[in-house]
């Protein structure tokens, strides 16, 4: 058996008991291991580009070790260096995928144009992610940033990779950018 025959195999997912609270990813929630990614299965090539579902992604982060979650409407996020990012599938036939991150703190109101101006900044000089803010009911402040692409080809198991490592390491590049100006001041002793 080859290396990509080994890789495309479906393990069957452990006892369900107990997963989440170690941490690891939880495949044995996902439902049906035969409705997964169709680069798992023998007759599709993992470098043929395929067209991209929710169960190929989450498949993928599994396979890869990545913990996440599936929300209510049925979106997929995780936590990266304690920063949420949801991982949306958008257009007609989903073929836009787009890795939207949070920073893990919030601005005063007050703070507004420092944090617009930093966006306007980075954005300015920096292709990924798009850096922006949204302003909440109760009057804070959220730097969120997003990377989107057009998969209407499909897109291959190793380019999937490379476009899921790329977004969340360059917009890791952003929120430590933006801890460095805001040191968060629990984190330091007393």
């Amino acid at each position: 058996m080859g290396f990509f025959s080994w890789v495309r195999r479906v393990v069957e997912p452990g006892p369900q008991t107990g997963e989440a609270a170690q941490g690891r990813p939880l495949a044995g929630l996902l439902g049906d291991p035969e409705r997964r990614a169709p680069a798992q299965h023998p007759e599709v090539a993992a470098d043929v580009p395929t067209p991209l579902t929710s169960e190929r992604l989450r498949s993928w982060f599994t396979r890869h070790g990545y913990t996440y979650f599936v929300d209510d409407e049925g979106d997929v996020g995780g936590l990266w260096r304690g920063r949420l990012f949801y991982f949306f599938l958008f257009g007609e036939r989903h073929e836009i995928l787009q890795v939207r991150g949070q920073w893990n703190r919030e601005f005063a109101i007050e703070r507004l144009t420092e944090v617009l101006e930093i966006c306007n900044e980075w954005n300015a000089d920096k292709i990924w992610p798009k850096a922006y803010v949204r302003v909440r009911d109760d009057g804070m402040v959220h730097l969120t940033c997003e990377v989107a692409t057009d998969l209407e080809h499909g897109v291959s198991d190793a380019q999937l990779g490379q476009l899921l490592h790329c977004a969340l390491s360059a917009s890791s590049m952003l929120f430590d950018t933006v801890d460095e100006l805001y040191p968060d001041p629990a984190a330091g002793a007393p």
